[in-house]
């Protein structure tokens, strides 16, 4: 009895032991790693430009989350050999190169938000270690923030899905672009950077959207901001403001491929003037059409006469020379049936006020014979009107008439009545739409503080950023009128050098992209009352911030006028007034 009453205290004290420490299921850890030591002495100065290998120890096991997105190091070590850990957790980071160091330089490598523990994925947020090859630690930075100039509202912040970086190169008789910058560091959420441990010297600065993360600017596919005088560096400098813009394409032929009517044939960038000659014996009547600055050219021609692509596939070769630039160049062509000529409305069938029906066509427009349609009113009464090839828009027919409010309306237009150069539709169509009312519009009217001198497209912009209505205009005031109801964002972009098209940001030839500017807030347009916004070009607030509330005294509200504003077509075919949004 005295044994077992022994074995069951000593069973107790046992099981009492092994419930000390924290429960299961205690507190979830949310501690990043702390850094604890590294293979390089604490002074971190007089680094041996031998050294292939930088070593770091953390008080916890850890990963490397997307390692060669995050990393920078400057100025660039080119040859990374490895980088550890890879798939296996541990309690270090690794780096392995085959580059000998520059002498008296200090290099900094910036993990951004890579390192996390493994347990709980907590981040060691935009973790820096520098060292130096030299007898001093360059401890000069600048620091300030990025934004997208054409961004209408703020991009989610705290995912880590933003590429922008803001480099520096060091301004020499011959800089090369096509590297990375000397000193290259991350745009965090907020649009915050900072460049650390820098030496004094005179650089250029640039920031870009790193769209492939190669830390080095893609001209045409990645936007861009800069300053065009150099940064002297003799002191930390803070408070610095980039925007970045679109960039301009470099030109240069991309690719035909067959479309209606015949081919299209694709460049990047945009040319001012493209020249295209056929090659083929049995294609010698072609038509070409290109729009000054679209990046997309057509060459229409009637393949069933020429008996091009009927049974075979066959190779069809052009020349071209788009803005001095000439090659040769071919594609397989088959023709397809179902790429024939058509005509649709894409606008629906409520008609505006105060505006024409529009009826858009797949292919070019050369002739209508409009005297052989018929508009009728509720189905009976035979209509007078108008009808013409938009000038802005060769795609397009206008049809005017005295539209009365509430009436239905039929259009008819026989086959073979709209024309192309080698096409005519080949089936009738009859359109059927009603005359809106005044009632179910509003209108917008803005005068605008600081207006551009020069010409301007103004553009409304619903919420996913798709261009709605513009108007290219000059001056202070501008009124849109007959607009649906909506909340719409409000952008200006300037023709500064009136070549009716928006220029984007050349950062190699130090040429900016011309000015734009965004309302500080979404405009409300209500039906059957006219609003009045002032906008004054200088205010500084945005959609993000608007900082103070809005007065009362900036939007008032009347009865409309009738005049329609110019809606912006999905089906414009780059023959719209060229924005490239």
């Amino acid at each position: 009895m005295k044994r077992f009453l022994f074995l069951f205290i000593i069973g107790f004290l046992v099981q009492s032991c092994a419930r000390v420490g924290s429960p299961v299921g205690g507190p979830k850890d949310s501690l990043a790693p702390k850094f604890l030591s590294s293979n390089i002495d604490t002074t971190r100065i007089n680094v041996s430009r031998n050294i292939r290998e930088l070593r770091l120890d953390f008080d916890e096991y850890i990963t490397l989350k997307d390692i060669n997105k995050n990393l920078i190091i400057s100025p660039p070590i080119t040859k990374i050999k490895r980088i550890l850990p890879s798939n296996i957790a541990n309690k270090y980071v690794l780096i392995q190169w085959e580059d000998t160091l520059r002498a008296n330089t200090t290099y900094n490598f910036n993990f951004g938000n890579s390192i996390v523990d493994n347990n709980e994925s907590n981040v060691l947020p935009y973790f820096n270690f520098a060292f130096s090859t030299g007898d001093k630690l360059d401890d000069l930075y600048i620091s300030g923030d990025v934004k997208d100039a054409l961004a209408v509202k703020k991009q989610s912040g705290g995912t880590g899905d933003k590429k922008l970086v803001v480099g520096l190169y060091q301004v020499k008789d011959t800089m090369n672009y096509k590297q990375k910058p000397y000193y290259i560091t991350k745009v965090d959420d907020d649009g915050y950077f900072e460049l650390n441990y820098l030496s004094p010297g005179k650089y250029k600065i640039i920031a870009f959207e790193d769209e492939n993360g190669n830390s080095v600017y893609d001209p045409g596919k990645e936007k861009v901001g800069f300053q065009k005088d150099p940064i002297t560096v003799d002191k930390s400098v803070s408070g610095l403001n980039l925007k970045v813009y679109p960039s301009k394409k470099l030109l240069k032929y991309r690719d035909m491929r067959e479309a209606q009517g015949g081919i299209s044939m694709i460049f990047e960038g945009n040319p001012t003037d493209v020249k295209v000659l056929s090659l083929n014996d049995k294609l010698q009547d072609i038509k070409v059409t290109h729009r000054p600055k679209s990046d997309t050219v057509n060459i229409w021609f009637d393949a069933v006469k020429a008996n091009v692509g009927q049974t075979v596939t066959e190779n069809l070769k052009f020349s071209y020379d788009a803005d001095n630039k000439k090659d040769t160049v071919s594609v397989f062509y088959k023709y397809n049936a179902k790429n024939a000529m058509t005509i649709t409305n894409n606008q629906g069938n409520l008609l505006p006020p105060k505006t024409d029906f529009r009826i858009t066509s797949n292919y070019v427009l050369d002739k209508i014979e409009p005297e052989k349609w018929v508009l009728k009113s509720d189905s009976v009464t035979t209509q007078n009107f108008t009808a013409k090839i938009s000038e802005t828009n060769p795609y397009d027919i206008l049809v005017q008439s005295d539209f009365i409010v509430g009436k239905k309306y039929q259009l008819t237009v026989p086959k073979e009545t709209v024309s192309s150069f080698y096409a005519k539709n080949p089936q009738s169509k009859r359109f059927d739409f009603e005359a809106d009312k005044v009632e179910s519009y509003g209108s917008v009217k803005f005068k605008i503080q600081n207006a551009p001198s020069t010409s301007y497209w103004i553009q409304l912009l619903d919420s996913s950023e798709k261009v709605l209505y513009q108007k290219y205009t000059k001056g202070d005031e501008v009124k849109f009128d007959i607009l649906k109801p909506s909340e719409y964002i409000v952008r200006i972009l300037v023709d500064n050098n009136e070549n009716k098209y928006w220029d984007e940001a050349d950062f190699q030839n130090d040429i900016f992209a011309e000015d734009s500017y965004v309302f500080y807030k979404m405009v409300v347009v209500r039906p059957l009352w006219d609003t009045n916004e002032n906008w004054d070009l200088k205010d500084t607030r945005t959609l993000d911030n608007p900082k103070v509330a809005v007065s009362p005294a900036s939007e008032t509200s009347t009865a409309p006028s009738e005049v329609p504003a110019v809606p912006v077509d999905s089906n414009i075919k780059n023959y719209d007034q060229k924005t490239l949004f």
